[in-house]
């Protein structure tokens, strides 16, 4: 018999976690900016901003990157700022269109990693990197992408789970952490057709109508992601620890902190599910149902039969996206 999991334990370090605690910085911007609220065509809290035109949507997005990473590891700061960007694309039923950067380092030498990385990466994933800022007289090296894609007319969003849907998780395996950093790397030296052909999976789903509501896994990790979706689409939940995809000899709870650099959750009718996770087979992804959502506004993590509260949403906001404009109002 298995060692059980001491659940309030873990539900205490999945909040505490480091990239939870950033994304809760965006309660007070949202409520400083007046962006809460579900009032707009598309409420902010998504992956992407976006942008009805014509017949479909533009998307715009952007990544900032801390400094002591950019410091750290150059090279895959540079390839994140594409990647990490064209995951918020297929996150929202799009694909990419052209990538900009905002470069900040010492000196040449301190940006030319950087560069490679962005090189690298838009090579890879097919995507155009047309223009930027450049600043090589810095005091410190610091990394801005912002990218433009475009989605159909069915979005996925992050305001469309619904009680009863099934949450899936998607994620490549096939990969190795960067160490000792919690970055799950699926994607540096895999062959391009492969990347690009696998983030297509997601436009694919929303062009045929078989999911309303995704997220991509950010650093907030699995669990945090999910908060977030529950939360805009205002709506409670329990994932299932022991269904989550994860590779051999990963413990859970780095891998629940971990940023996958495939990672999607997905809200899907139950009677939509095999056929999404058969997609994501055809193509060697894990992808597994890991929990029902419900009305009640609560998120937990279960072991077997055993429970534990992660969120409360009515007790409080998380990110502080898609209140009722009534709860927006300040």
């Amino acid at each position: 018999m298995g060692v059980r999991l001491d659940l309030p334990a873990l539900a205490n370090q999945i909040r505490a976690a480091r990239g939870l605690a950033h994304k809760r910085d965006i309660d007070a911007v949202v409520a400083r900016l007046g962006l809460g609220g579900r009032h707009a065509t598309v409420p902010v809290g998504d992956d992407c901003a976006a942008i009805p035109d014509g017949d479909g949507h533009l998307l715009f997005a952007i990544e900032g990157f801390l400094d002591g990473f950019v410091a750290a590891d150059p090279y895959f700061a540079g390839y994140c700022g594409i990647m990490v960007n064209l995951s918020d694309v297929a996150a929202m039923g799009g694909r990419p269109l052209a990538v900009v950067d905002a470069l900040w380092s010492r000196d040449a030498a301190g940006a030319d990693p950087i560069l490679a990385g962005l090189s690298d990466a838009a090579a890879l994933y097919g995507v155009p990197i047309v223009g930027g800022h450049t600043n090589t007289r810095a005091g410190t090296g610091n990394l801005a992408v912002a990218v433009l894609g475009r989605a159909g007319p069915r979005l996925l969003t992050s305001f469309d789970a619904a009680p009863g849907d099934d949450l899936i998780a998607a994620i490549d395996l096939r990969g190795r952490f960067r160490e000792p950093n919690p970055y799950w790397d699926a994607s540096t030296g895999a062959p391009g057709a492969r990347l690009r052909g696998d983030l297509a999976l997601l436009p694919g789903l929303a062009e045929d109508g078989l999911v309303a509501a995704a997220k991509d896994i950010s650093m907030a990790g699995l669990v945090g992601t999910a908060l977030m979706l529950l939360e805009c689409s205002r709506v409670g939940g329990v994932i299932d620890l022991a269904a989550i995809p994860r590779p051999d000899g990963v413990p859970l709870a780095r891998w629940l902190t971990a940023f996958p650099s495939f990672g999607f959750l997905l809200a899907v009718r139950p009677d939509r599910t095999p056929a999404v996770l058969a997609r994501f087979a055809e193509r060697g992804i894990a992808a597994a149902g890991i929990g029902r959502l419900d009305a009640s506004r609560v998120a937990r993590i279960r072991d077997g039969i055993e429970e534990a509260v992660v969120w409360d949403f009515v007790g409080g906001p998380l990110i502080g996206c898609g209140r009722t404009d009534a709860e927006a109002a300040p």
